[in-house]
């Protein structure tokens, strides 16, 4: 099966000369917004392999000088990839490590185990599978060490030194813009330190602790100037969820703000990006103002949506003078006009609206997203959370159901991790008095409960991982929420199926790769009901990383059944859940929901109890997930609205997949 699908999505409407220009004349024309020197990949592996590559190259260089070589490190999901690489390179090429020093970028403070925190991980996923001298690994914090915390950020400047710098420093890259943890209101003067975490640092970390109860306060981290030192830095960026903060660091003012941007004025800096993060930048997000541009359907909406916004004036009254002034002078050529450039994106965006989703029976369908037939169709529908259906599309599901179509939800992970102890401890109670109740003689039940209580309540060791029983216990409740929400709405509970895909079944953040046991799940499913529609979650910017993970299963099952005759009449919808939204462009279909409508699919949301407040993955937004979905919902519809088109209550919004 070919892997990554989901990041080729993109190239469908990006021009390959705005990510790999031909030459480096139209390299300086289309980068000339860019501060920093950027080199953009289709995907993360790609990337992953050239940054590897140039760390053996700079490792042989120093072995044939008889010198060491000395490499910045971190932590994070950005780097385990080029990790890998490194790895496979001393298994297979004979990379040697024997001459190199490593220097993390920083260390949790204070760790209670040498099991935990940024040295551990790294040696866990790498150290340990090459043949560094031990003595040679370093870090800003000793565990061992009595001496303060100020004396060891001194020392370890002090060893960079010794050392004579960091020949290459790899960082990623913050929700805020830190660089390491040098969080906004760092200054370019800092050197080593002890930061306090911000929410957003210490959700981030809550990955690698299991949940931010577990991540400590603060973290040793090179300051700003010690990163400046280094010969060499890249950053590494994956990721739709990165994509606003990168362009603010490569194209916007250096601030204090974002203290990546401070990588501006260093003579020797990389940004290494996927295209999804790389999605904001003015080269891919407005190429018009970096030079001509290759005109196809969506690039002209994009255009013209962006100028609309920019005027402040519908779609309909945009003039020729508007165009001119804004950069759109071949655009405008093109057409002639501004009146026949405004009524054909103004007639591509109606087109887009409907209220079936499904088709409609006995109408017209060469204007509609959807056919009129098959009617009633047999609809699948992919949720990779026990939520993320009523989350994304809980108004698009109940027109499905209204409808009359054979609608299927198929939830593709138990979602138990996400369950916190205080909701299973109220079930169990629930039960202990159920049993107390009604079958009071039943002491093996009895004994199960507390015994389930007692572990829940004791300080276990491993604080990241419930045991199975427990787990069992938090994917019922996921189940039987998902089943509530989906009666509400009025679906079948014979149309639900709980996948339970093994990849996620690890009992912790950290998740098994995927795998055919995976794959076969959903082929089954598929083929069982060789469905007329599939939707399924686009979400690429999901900072967990299941979301994408989950999107690539299905598009590798769909790329193996692409030929067979039911599927090629199938149509592909992607929705996105509580995280971004499509960008108008991109929408193919956009199905208006009434302020009834969204008040039902808030209380399909609301069903689901065990993700309010008590959630452990809602990250530094505070709205609940309803609350994020309605902003979401309100948004799209205002958008539409002053665009020029009908004013909707809100919105759920579609992108058809076309198998690659």
């Amino acid at each position: 099966m070919k892997n990554n699908l989901s990041s080729k999505i993109n190239l469908s409407y990006i021009d390959i000369q705005y990510y790999h220009p031909e030459d480096n004349y139209e390299l300086a024309k289309v980068t000339r917004m860019e501060k920093i020197d950027t080199e953009l990949f289709i995907e993360e592996k790609l990337g992953s392999i050239m940054i590897a590559n140039e760390i053996s190259k700079l490792i042989h260089f120093k072995q044939q000088k008889g010198e060491i070589c000395v490499l910045g490190l971190t932590n994070g999901k950005s780097m385990m990839t080029i990790y890998s690489e490194l790895i496979r390179q001393h298994k297979e090429e004979s990379l040697d490590f024997q001459n190199v020093h490593i220097v993390l970028l920083y260390e949790f403070y204070p760790l209670t185990s040498k099991n935990l925190g940024c040295f551990a991980q790294l040696n866990e996923l790498f150290f340990k599978h090459i043949n560094i001298p031990f003595e040679n690994l370093h870090s800003p914090y000793d565990i061992e060490s009595k001496q303060s915390i100020f004396e060891m950020c001194r020392n370890y400047d002090s060893l960079i030194e010794q050392l004579n710098g960091i020949d290459l420093q790899l960082i990623g890259i913050g929700k805020s813009g830190n660089i390491g943890y040098n969080e906004s209101g760092s200054l370019s003067t800092t050197k080593t330190r002890l930061i306090m975490l911000d929410s957003n640092s210490r959700n981030d970390a809550s990955k690698l602790f299991g949940n931010i109860s577990n991540v400590p306060p603060s973290a040793i981290s090179q300051g700003i100037a010690t990163i400046l030192k280094s010969k060499k830095i890249i950053l590494i960026a994956w990721g739709e969820h990165k994509s606003d903060v990168l362009k603010d660091s490569i194209e916007g003012p250096i601030t204090e703000i974002n203290p990546a941007s401070y990588l501006q004025l260093h003579q020797d800096t990389k940004v290494i990006a996927d295209l999804n993060a790389a999605i904001k930048l003015t080269r891919i997000s407005k190429p018009w103002l970096v030079g001509s541009c290759v005109w196809n359907e969506k690039l002209i909406r994009k255009a013209i949506v962006w100028l609309s916004l920019k005027t402040n004036k519908p779609i309909l009254k945009l003039t020729d003078k508007d165009y001119i002034e804004n950069g759109l002078n071949d655009l405008l050529v093109s057409f002639d006009t501004a009146y026949n450039i405004n009524i054909k994106v103004f007639n591509d965006l109606q087109k887009t609206i409907t209220g079936w989703p499904g088709g409609k029976p006995d109408a017209d369908d060469s204007n509609r997203p959807e056919r009129a037939i098959p009617y009633p169709k047999t609809v699948l529908i992919f949720s990779p959370h026990p939520d993320d259906d009523v989350i994304s599309m809980g108004g698009t599901l109940k027109r499905l159901i209204d409808q009359k179509h054979q609608v299927h939800i198929a939830y593709q992970t138990s979602g138990n991790i996400a369950v916190s102890d205080e909701e299973v401890t109220r079930y169990l109670k629930f039960m202990m008095g159920y049993h107390q109740i009604f079958d009071s003689n039943n002491e093996k039940i009895m004994d199960d409960l507390h015994h389930f209580l007692n572990h829940i309540k004791l300080n276990y060791q491993d604080k990241n991982k419930d045991n199975r029983d427990i787990l069992q216990i938090k994917t019922l409740i996921r189940k039987c929420e998902a089943s509530l929400a989906c009666s509400y709405l009025g679906a079948h509970s014979q149309n639900l199926h709980f996948l339970n895909l093994p990849f996620y079944e690890t009992g912790t953040i950290k998740k098994n790769p995927i795998g055919n046991e995976d794959f076969k799940k959903i082929y089954d499913l598929i083929c069982e009901l060789k469905p007329d529609q599939i939707y399924v979650a686009g979400d690429l910017g999901d900072p967990h990383g299941t979301h994408k993970v989950c999107l690539d299963a299905i598009l590798n099952v769909i790329d193996e059944l692409k030929h067979e005759e039911w599927m090629a009449n199938c149509r592909i919808w992607m929705y996105r859940g509580a995280w971004l939204e499509w960008e108008i462009e991109l929408i193919d279909m956009a199905v208006p929901l009434s302020p009834d409508e969204l008040k039902t699919k808030r209380n399909a949301i609301l069903r689901h109890h065990s993700q309010m407040e008590g959630a452990p993955f809602l990250g530094n937004d505070e709205r609940l997930f309803w609350q994020r979905a309605e902003d979401r919902n309100h948004s799209t519809a205002n958008l539409y609205t002053k665009l020029g088109l009908a004013s909707y209550e809100a919105i759920e919004a579609f992108v058809r997949y076309y198998p690659i």
